[in-house]
């Protein structure tokens, strides 16, 4: 882990390469849609649901490997604000194994000092779900290894909005002045305020698509996307997903470096 690197990070685009564990560079920030589970399941003759309890296990292995290679923020899209329009059966599974994931898991987490945050709508959420995500980032608040990052009942579009909303009832209440919003202050309205903004976003299932997952913070992000299922994606996917980011130049709006002469 590189040290000196806190959560409360600059909100605008951060250069990622960071010494790694096993000697190479990794992105400072990586987000990953974890897509696949239900088609996972299908073509095995298997339920959706079942598909979604083994993603939760390929989730346990890739933030263990994240821990591993010295990433220090990693944001898993675990339940979208769209996902409410799946079958009543899949939605109950999928908050049952969120709760199973908190209840389980919490302890090695903390024990492994990762710091839990959980990004998304909190108001339409039942009132025990509520209380285990408060629980759970109240007990990490001061880890210091990997930021954990779980976008649950998470829209960017509704995210954005409700930072614009924010600043619209400044601006109403005459604190602020329309001419002085900048990019900055709508970046620090965000669920992810104090966070990096992502250097490497990865997608599963062979989908290529951001589907409402961090669509301001993701404006100068690479992106790898991949063919496996999420139930199949494993360290040694996410290795090759680092060693193709390794291998690009990030200019952010910049011209490329002009080769020696």
């Amino acid at each position: 882990m590189t040290a000196g690197h806190k959560i409360a990070g600059r909100a605008g685009p951060v250069a990622g390469p960071q010494a790694g564990a096993g000697g190479g560079t990794v992105p400072r920030h990586v987000a990953i849609i974890m897509d696949g589970n239900g088609r996972w399941a299908l073509r095995r003759g298997m339920s959706r649901t079942r598909g979604h309890r083994h993603g939760m296990e390929a989730v346990r292995r890739i933030v263990r490997e994240a821990g591993d290679l010295g990433i220090e923020y990693l944001s898993l899209y675990a339940f979208s604000s769209e996902n409410w329009s799946r079958p009543a059966g899949e939605v109950r599974e999928l908050m049952g194994l969120l709760k199973l994931f908190i209840r389980r898991d919490l302890a090695e987490l903390h024990e492994a000092n990762v710091r839990v945050r959980v990004i998304g709508r909190r108001d339409d959420l039942k009132p025990d779900i509520r209380r285990l995500i408060e629980e759970s980032e109240a007990l990490t608040a001061a880890n210091s290894g990997l930021n954990l990052i779980v976008a649950f009942n998470y829209g960017a579009q509704d995210e954005i909005t409700r930072a614009v909303q924010d600043l619209a009832g400044q601006v109403k209440e005459g604190t602020i002045d329309p001419a002085e919003i900048t990019a900055a202050m709508i970046s620090q309205r965000l669920d992810t305020a104090g966070v990096p903004n992502p250097d490497l976003l990865i997608r599963t299932s062979g989908e290529r698509r951001l589907s409402n997952f961090l669509l301001w913070q993701c404006a100068y992000t690479e992106f790898v996307f991949v063919d496996e299922l999420w139930p199949d994606f494993t360290g040694a996917t996410l290795r090759a997903a680092l060693e193709e980011y390794g291998g690009r130049e990030r200019r952010f709006g910049g011209l490329a470096a002009k080769a020696a002469p």
